[in-house]
C-alpha cells in the first residue's frame, strides 16, 4: 500500500540522486537585478528608436535639400521662359517648381523634424531648414502659379495702341495677380530675415542667406510691377481724363536731371485714348515775374532761376520739385489746361522708342523753313540723339526753327506709338530701360499717386524712400548758356577712403572733358557756343558741378586737378550739397573731386548722375576703395 506524506512534508531524497543545498537570495539583490536589466531593455531600445529617429531625419533632410536644389535649378529656366514669352513652358515649369517644393515642405512639416527643431543647440537649424521649405512652396504656389497664369492670359496685342488707344482691360484683370504676388514675396522675405543667422550651421546660414538675397531682388521687382499695374490704369484716363506735360530735355545744354525743358507738349488721355493737344517751347514761355514759389533751401543753392525760366526748373536733381514748378509756369500761360502730371523723358529715351517703332519719316508735310535743311531723311534709334543735340544747329541756325523741329521730331515719334508701330511688349521693354537709366521721369499732382511713385525711381526724387540710406548724387548744371555739352564727356566715381573718427568718409571723383574741335570757337556756330554772351569763351564749356552726400554727412571740402578749389557748401534735405564751377576749353580735361566726412551710414553706397548722351555703364565706374585704404 503506497504511504502519503503528510501536508508540508519533504519527501526523502532517494539514494541515488545528489544532493543540493538551496540558499534563498535577499529581496533588496533580487530588486537591483530586476532594474538593471530593465534598463539595459531600454538602451537598446532607446539606442534602435535613436538611430531610427537620426534615420529618419536624415531622410527629410535630403528631400529638402534635394528638392530645394531642384527647385533652384530650374529657375533660371523660368526666367528665360518668361523673356522669350513663352507662357505655355513656364506653367509647366512652374507645376514642376510647386511639386518640387510640396515635398520639401511636406518634409520639414514632419512631427519629428518639428520636434527636433525645439532641441537646445541644434533646433534653430531645423527650424530654419523648416521655413526655407515653406517659404520656397508659399513663393511657387502664391506668386508664381497665379503670376504665371496672369501673364498667359496677358494678351501683348491688346497692350499696343490701336487708333492712338491702348486697352487697360488685360492689365486690369492682371492687377490681382500681380499684387497677391507681391505680398506674398514680400511676408516670406520679411519671414527669413527675421531668422538669426548667428546660430545656425554653415550648410544651413548659406542656402538662407542666398535665398533671402534672391527674395529681395524678386520682392522689388514685383513691388513695382504691384504698384503699376495699380496706378497705370487710373494715370491712363480710366477714372477720367487726364492732362500730363511732356517736358523734352535737351542735354546738349545740360541740366541737373538732364538737359533743359526746350520743347514742351500737353498730352491727354481717355480710357487709354493718347492724344497731343497742345506744344510750345521754353522760350516763348519767357520769364515769370514774380517767380514760381520754390522750396528756399533749393532756391539758395540754384537761384531764384528755377522759379523764373521754364529751362532752369530741373537745376534741381529733385525732379518732384521741378515738375510741380513746371506745372505752375505751364498753367499760367495755358489757364484753359490744368496738368495733371509731369512726365520728362531726352533725346536718348526717345531713341529707344524708336527701335521699337522703326524708323520715322522726316521728308513729307515739314514746316516751313525745314524741307531743304538737310537733316537726315529718316529718323532712326542710331541717328536720332546725334540729329537732335548737334546737326539741327549746324543746319538750322533761328532758335524758333530748332525749336520747330524738337516738336515736329516729337509730335512723329508719338504718332509712331499711337499708330501702333510697334507691340506693346517692345514699347514696354524701351520705356523700362528709359526709367532704369533715370531718362525718363514721372510725377503726379494727385497725393495719393505721388506718394505710390515717391520709393521709386521713375520719381527721381533726392530725398524719401527711393534715395537709398548711403547715397550719393552727381549733377550737371550748364554756365555756358548753349549747347557745349554734347562735346563734353564726363565719368564718375565714387572712392571709399579711410574711416576717421569712427566715420565713413567718401570721394565723389569726376573727370570731364570737352572733346569740342580746337577751333569750335570759329567752327561751331554761335548758338552752339553761346557766342560769349554769358562771359564763357566761345569753344570752352563752363559746367556746376553740383554733389551730394547721405543725410547728416559733411561736405568736406574740393579739389580740381589736386589742387585745393574752393567749394559752396550748402544743405537740402538733410543732405550735404557741395557746388564746383569748372571750366574746359577745347581739347582739355580737368579732375574733380569733393570730399564727404562723418557719413554715419555703414550699408552700401550707392551713386546716382545726370543722365548724358554717353550709356550709364560709360559714365558711372565702379566704386573703389583708396590705395592708402586697402
Amino acid at each position: 500500500m503506497t504511504d502519503f506524506a503528510k501536508p508540508g512534508a519533504q519527501p526523502e531524497p532517494s539514494d541515488d540522486a545528489p544532493r543540493r543545498r538551496r540558499t534563498r537570495q535577499p529581496a533588496g539583490r533580487r530588486r537591483r537585478r530586476k532594474r538593471l536589466l530593465q534598463a539595459g531593455l531600454a538602451a537598446v531600445v532607446l539606442v534602435v528608436i535613436l538611430g531610427g529617429a537620426a534615420a529618419w531625419l536624415g531622410f527629410r533632410a535630403g528631400q529638402i535639400k534635394d528638392n530645394l536644389q531642384a527647385t533652384a535649378a530650374q529657375l533660371p529656366e523660368l526666367k528665360a521662359q518668361l523673356l522669350a514669352n513663352d507662357g505655355p513652358g513656364a506653367a509647366v515649369t512652374v507645376a514642376s517648381l510647386g511639386a518640387h517644393t510640396a515635398v520639401a515642405k511636406k518634409a520639414g512639416a514632419d512631427p519629428l523634424w518639428k520636434l527636433a527643431s525645439g532641441l537646445p543647440l541644434l533646433g534653430a537649424n531645423f527650424s530654419a531648414a523648416s521655413e526655407v521649405a515653406t517659404t520656397a512652396d508659399d513663393v511657387v504656389r502664391l506668386a508664381a502659379v497665379p503670376m504665371v497664369g496672369a501673364f498667359e492670359s496677358l494678351d501683348w496685342k491688346a497692350l499696343t495702341p490701336v487708333a492712338g488707344a491702348v486697352s487697360m482691360d488685360p492689365l486690369i484683370r492682371a492687377t490681382p495677380s500681380v499684387v497677391s504676388a507681391a505680398n506674398t514675396v514680400q511676408l516670406s522675405y520679411s519671414r527669413l530675415a527675421g531668422i538669426d543667422t548667428s546660430r545656425l550651421l554653415p550648410q544651413i546660414a548659406a542656402p538662407l542667406n542666398g535665398a533671402r538675397n534672391q527674395l529681395n531682388e524678386v520682392r522689388g521687382t514685383l513691388s513695382v510691377a504691384s504698384d503699376a499695374a495699380q496706378l497705370i490704369p487710373p494715370m491712363m484716363g480710366t477714372d477720367g481724363p487726364r492732362n500730363y506735360l511732356l517736358l523734352i530735355q535737351n542735354n546738349a545744354e545740360i541740366r541737373a536731371s538732364g538737359g533743359i525743358p526746350g520743347a514742351l507738349a500737353l498730352i491727354h488721355v481717355e480710357n487709354g485714348k493718347i492724344q497731343l493737344t497742345a506744344q510750345d517751347s521754353a522760350t516763348a514761355l519767357g520769364s515769370f515775374s514774380p517767380p514760381v514759389g520754390v522750396d528756399p533751401s533749393q532756391e539758395t543753392i540754384y537761384t531764384g532761376r528755377i522759379g523764373t525760366f521754364m529751362q532752369d526748373v530741373n537745376m534741381t536733381p529733385d525732379f518732384p520739385t521741378a515738375a510741380a514748378t513746371a506745372k505752375a509756369m505751364w498753367e499760367q500761360r495755358h489757364s484753359s489746361e490744368p496738368v495733371d502730371g509731369v512726365i520728362s523723358l531726352d533725346p536718348v529715351a526717345l531713341s529707344l522708342v524708336l527701335k521699337a517703332t522703326g524708323p520715322i519719316d522726316m521728308t513729307v508735310g515739314m514746316p516751313e523753313g525745314l524741307g531743304s535743311s538737310g537733316l537726315p531723311a529718316k529718323l532712326t534709334a542710331d541717328n536720332l540723339v546725334k540729329t537732335l543735340l548737334s546737326d539741327v544747329y549746324a543746319n538750322v541756325r533761328e532758335p524758333q526753327l530748332q525749336d520747330v523741329y524738337f516738336a515736329e521730331v516729337a509730335t512723329r515719334v508719338f504718332d509712331a506709338i499711337s499708330a501702333g508701330k510697334t507691340s506693346g511688349e517692345h514699347l514696354v521693354q524701351a520705356l523700362g530701360t528709359g526709367v532704369a537709366d533715370h531718362r525718363i521721369l514721372l510725377w503726379s499732382a494727385k497725393p495719393d499717386e505721388q506718394k505710390a511713385l515717391s520709393p521709386r525711381t521713375i520719381s527721381g526724387s533726392i530725398s524719401g524712400p527711393s534715395v537709398p540710406a548711403a547715397g550719393f548724387g552727381v549733377y550737371f548744371n550748364d554756365g555756358t548758356g548753349a549747347k557745349m555739352d554734347y562735346y563734353v564727356k564726363r565719368t564718375v566715381q565714387l572712392v571709399q577712403r579711410c574711416s576717421a573718427s569712427g566715420y565713413a568718409q567718401y570721394t565723389a571723383r569726376v573727370k570731364m572733358t570737352n572733346t569740342a574741335p580746337l577751333d569750335a570757337a570759329k567752327s561751331l556756330p554761335a548758338y552752339v557756343t553761346g557766342d560769349a554772351v554769358f562771359g564763357v569763351e566761345r569753344g570752352s564749356v563752363a559746367t556746376n558741378v553740383v554733389a551730394y552726400g547721405p543725410a547728416q554727412a559733411r561736405a568736406q571740402g574740393a579739389r580740381v586737378d589736386g589742387q585745393t578749389a574752393g567749394l559752396g557748401s550748402f544743405t537740402h534735405a538733410e543732405r550735404p550739397v557741395g557746388v564746383i564751377r569748372v571750366q574746359l576749353a577745347p581739347g582739355e580735361s580737368k579732375t574733380i573731386e569733393i570730399d564727404f566726412s562723418k557719413v554715419v551710414q555703414t550699408g552700401q553706397a550707392e551713386l546716382e548722375v545726370t543722365p548724358t548722351i554717353e550709356k550709364r555703364s560709360d559714365v558711372v565706374l565702379p566704386e573703389e576703395m583708396a590705395s592708402e585704404c586697402r
